[in-house]
């Protein structure tokens, strides 16, 4: 593509934000300023800014009169591009599109720009595609329907074109989740074959911009990218960790961001995991920020993690400790002491801290010797018995405490072929009846 064509490169823009009746005033402004860093992030350059409180408007999201000022606003700057912070429908985007005469976009698409502009392997490059397509998905019918609005193939509608057109997506997401699902057991296997080396896994994790990347150049002594911009990490990077005698590695990969789309967290399922599946998570949070701030995107992180870590411990780091006096450290400490109880303080600029968070990350380490999780259980494709004959169990893997759900026949079942470990576990059902479970993980 060329470079002028991208999207960014000084472009002009104009930001929007509808903020919710009897919102808090405080908390939409910081909203405004992260949409005004993501779009500084992508390359944009804001020339103009409208907002406006109300309930969202079914056509629109804002108001008919406020939109229409709005158009006057692009037609006077002369901008490119319309970003808004509320998420958008198709016929929202469309409407708009039609009275501002530019491209109109939301949150998540600018995030998804960013991320193609971040995304430099292969993998990367799928599941930024992966993302675009699931938000795509929902919205196809709609887009066909818009387009096509003076086309009507087949009797009485428009079912060829959006048929069509979905089943593309589908068929295209398909093969990019089946490419991903290889390179995520790939990764399984990697965390597997480490640990019987006796490393433990350390992730950083946090809300985008928080110092990650600071912080690891400084733990592990490394000169990766480290810009105050959002987003800046998308490719996760692991280095070796020094903890006086125990041997670790340390990942820093993509930052979270305030009500991040499940379909979003989905695509970046195999990056993420990198985090989930950690012996020990770093969780890093700006502390020199307002508080409140502090406050939300802990929360935000908090949100993100605990339904998927599993008992994982969690050290709170909280960084630029430096830019507070004593007494507005202390303050800050108190306001936020619920989410972060006990954290460590560090400056990963100057270095203050990392000998007592190295000491904190040694005391979590998971004891020598410790059992190695056998891969997630897969079964392989065309095991199954016929419907008729199935049933439902919750069995549990020997070593790592984690429940599937099986669907088998009753009595012993082997379908182990080549790279397949196979082993039987007695599993209690319902009644006190026993099920003999055959059990295959891909080594």
């Amino acid at each position: 593509m060329n470079p002028e064509k991208q999207p960014g490169n000084g472009t002009k823009v104009i930001l929007v934000k509808r903020d919710a009746p009897r919102s808090e005033g405080g908390r939409n402004a910081n909203l405004f300023e992260e949409l005004r860093e993501l779009a500084k992030a992508a390359g944009y350059r804001s020339v103009g800014e409208v907002t406006q409180t109300r309930f969202p408007d079914r056509k629109y999201q804002l108001g008919r009169g406020k939109v229409e000022e709005l158009a006057e606003l692009v037609e006077i700057t002369g901008v490119e591009k319309v970003i808004f912070y509320n998420k958008l429908s198709t016929t929202q985007i469309y409407n708009i599109s039609e009275l501002c005469r530019c491209r109109v976009i939301d949150k998540f698409q600018l995030i998804l720009e960013i991320f193609a502009k971040r995304a430099t392997t292969h993998r990367s490059k799928l599941q930024v595609e992966l993302a675009k397509l699931k938000y795509e998905l929902p919205r196809a019918r709609a887009v066909v329907s818009i387009l096509k609005k003076e086309e009507k193939p087949g009797f009485m509608g428009l079912g060829g074109y959006e048929d069509s057109y979905e089943q593309d997506l589908k068929k295209r997401i398909t093969r990019i989740e089946s490419e991903l699902e290889t390179a995520e057991k790939d990764d399984e296997s990697l965390r597997v074959y480490r640990r019987r080396q006796g490393l433990s896994l350390i992730s950083l994790a946090g809300y985008t911009n928080a110092g990650k990347s600071t912080l690891f150049n400084t733990l592990v002594d490394e000169e990766s990218e480290a810009m105050n911009m959002l987003f800046t990490t998308l490719v996760p990077m692991t280095r070796a960790l020094d903890l006086g005698g125990r041997k670790a590695l340390l990942t820093d990969t993509v930052g979270f961001i305030e009500e991040l789309p499940h379909w979003m967290v989905d695509a970046f399922k195999s990056t993420l995991d990198g985090i989930f599946l950690s012996d020990i998570i770093l969780l890093v949070a700006d502390v020199s920020e307002k508080p409140e701030i502090v406050h939300q995107k802990l929360a935000t992180c908090h949100d993100t993690l605990w339904d998927r870590i599993n008992g994982v411990p969690v050290i709170t780091v909280l960084n630029k400790a430096d830019r507070l006096d004593p007494e507005e450290l202390e303050t800050r400490l108190e306001q936020i002491k619920y989410l972060a109880p006990n954290p460590i303080l560090v400056s990963a600029k100057n270095g203050t801290g990392i000998p007592e968070l190295k000491a904190e990350i040694f005391r979590h380490l998971p004891p020598p010797g410790r059992p190695v999780p056998l891969p997630s259980p897969i079964r392989p494709k065309g095991c199954l018995p016929s419907p008729g004959s199935m049933r439902k169990a919750s069995c549990t893997t020997w070593n790592t405490g984690k429940k599937f759900l099986w669907i088998m026949k009753q009595g012993p079942r082997s379908s182990a072929g080549p790279g397949i470990w196979s082993g039987t576990l007695r599993n209690e059902m319902p009644g006190g009846s026993r099920l003999r479970v055959s059990v295959s993980v891909e080594m």
